[in-house]
């Protein structure tokens, strides 16, 4: 019997990497589905049959995979992935399930799949999933609320809630607030997405990831696009990227 399996990942390409792993690691493995937000998940699982294992990355487009667990009933073994720090997925090792640290390392993935094959996941399934909602809950309430940035001989605390924009331009990354004001981090976007609440910012495109407050207006762009105009004036246009477009828009409507 092939083992069927439930992707549910916000990044294209991260689903594409890891379905390219599963053909090699599980080839008798069939994707049943590939989704990319809480609600379309919800709505697959309520519809159809579900599958034998699932991976689910933690931050989606419209919230975080836990909803998931509160919104359907689960009868599966997760795996699940995410960009947050080895710290935070140390929290996690008390709970029966796996978790992968993005980027997904072969060798890892292998280990996971041997559990799921040796029947590691067998109790995993009926496991208590309100204690793991909690903990992961807890988890989202601990999102960077500020970053300290250098201004001259002097450091500054910027807060999350006060900034309309991350962006990368020229190999740096910067944050624009809501005074107008911009400052440059030390951090790269990709750690900058994981270290922010995905319900309050959205990453548009490679280059920019934008605060739902300070969204003045969406038109719609050639291409099949949407271009943003922020409430605070910046002088680059903020595309969103076609393919995500879909994630974005379920996002706005979360």
């Amino acid at each position: 019997m092939p083992i069927q399996v439930l992707i549910v990942e916000d990044e294209p390409l991260s689903a594409q990497k890891l379905t390219q792993m599963l053909a090699h690691l599980l080839p008798d493995a069939i994707i049943v589905a590939c989704h990319d937000t809480v609600r379309s998940t919800v709505k697959w699982l309520n519809d159809n049959p579900h599958p034998d294992l699932a991976f689910f990355d933690i931050q989606l487009a419209d919230g975080i995979s836990f909803e998931i667990f509160e919104q359907t009933e689960v009868r599966f073994p997760v795996i699940f992935t995410t960009a947050y720090n080895e710290y935070a997925i140390k929290a996690f090792k008390v709970n029966s399930i796996d978790y992968l640290l993005k980027p997904i390392k072969e060798a890892e993935l292998s280990t996971a799949i041997n559990k799921f094959r040796t029947g590691f996941y067998a109790s995993a399934a009926n496991s208590d999933y309100h204690a793991f909602a909690k903990a992961l809950n807890q988890l989202s309430n601990n999102y960077k609320s500020r970053f300290l940035v250098k201004v001259g001989d002097h450091l500054k605390m910027i807060s999350t809630s006060d900034t309309a924009l991350f962006y990368s331009l020229e190999k740096a990354v910067f944050m624009l607030i809501i005074q107008g004001n911009e400052y440059a981090l030390d951090f790269t976007l990709e750690q900058v997405a994981s270290l922010i609440d995905p319900r309050q910012f959205f990453r548009v495109s490679r280059k920019h990831i934008v605060n739902i407050d300070y969204i003045k207006d969406v038109v719609i762009w050639s291409g099949s696009r949407l271009k943003i105009k922020l409430s605070v004036p910046h002088t680059e246009e903020i595309i969103v990227s076609r393919e995500k477009v879909q994630q974005f828009k379920a996002w706005l409507d979360n």
